[in-house]
């Protein structure tokens, strides 16, 4: 799509898909970079950064935050292939919030429940997208996203605590009629899709024996965006009780 149609898209669906956004060597040198940090900084991360379906197994690694601490990724924050193709969709001056990796390793039981974004980080206006980058082919078996087109335009719904680490809250009321609306997103290493911060999505368990569906993703908001304390200071403290729970430590 150009330009003006990934813009009427974004803005009548509340997501749109880029498919091959990065060259082959930048997909290359990105993954490299990620297994890099995995296998040297990971290790000495705190629980809040790393989180483990089972600490003891390592390749039940499943989510990753706050990779701007490495000097790699700090510049990554830049490049402009993401941000400009962000500052299109936002349609105004950009600042890169931050960094995260997702994985559902193979035979984990790990549902993403679904939520919006912008509960979590609550910017008024909701100027925040997030570019979800497939690392692996991603399916219905593996647990695609899948997306209420439109969602963003009825507000934030109501959202209650969740025992899945990693989104301790999710939308409290989600029913029969939201399903029945959703839709996967099927995708393969390369693409990336963007969704508006009010966007509702989920994605089900991997149900595959063999295979990961990891990914990479930036969170970026307009500049007209301002958090409000309040509201994220909450949300902060659910999640950091949800740590407690399952016995990490911030």
């Amino acid at each position: 799509m150009d330009d003006a149609a990934l813009q009427q898209s974004y803005e009548r669906e509340g997501f749109v898909v880029v498919r091959q956004l990065l060259s082959a060597d930048e997909f290359a040198e990105l993954r490299d970079h990620l297994d890099r940090y995995i296998r040297d900084v990971v290790p000495s991360l705190p629980d809040a950064d790393a989180f483990y379906e089972d600490r003891s197994r390592p390749e039940t690694l499943k989510q990753m935050q706050r990779l701007q601490q490495d000097a790699y990724f700090a510049r990554y924050l830049h490049h402009p292939k993401w941000t400009r193709l962000a500052a299109l969709l936002l349609d105004e001056p950009i600042q890169v919030e931050g960094s995260e990796w997702f994985n559902k390793p193979p035979g984990t039981n790990h549902v993403t429940p679904p939520h919006q974004d912008n509960f979590y980080f609550c910017y008024e206006p909701p100027q925040v997208l997030t570019m979800w980058l497939a690392l692996d082919p991603v399916d219905e078996e593996n647990g695609c996203l899948r997306y209420v087109p439109g969602s963003h335009r009825l507000g934030i719904r109501p959202h209650q605590r969740t025992k899945t680490l990693g989104f301790s809250q999710g939308i409290s009321d989600y029913g029969d009629a939201d399903r029945a609306l959703e839709r996967p997103i099927v995708m393969q290493p390369g693409d990336v899709t963007i969704h508006h911060g009010t966007t509702i999505h989920r994605a089900d368990a991997n149900r595959s024996p063999t295979r990961h569906r990891r990914s990479f993703a930036l969170v970026v908001k307009g500049v007209s965006a301002r958090r409000d304390p309040v509201a994220f200071a909450r949300y902060a403290s659910a999640a950091k009780a949800q740590h407690a729970e399952f016995g990490l430590k911030d």
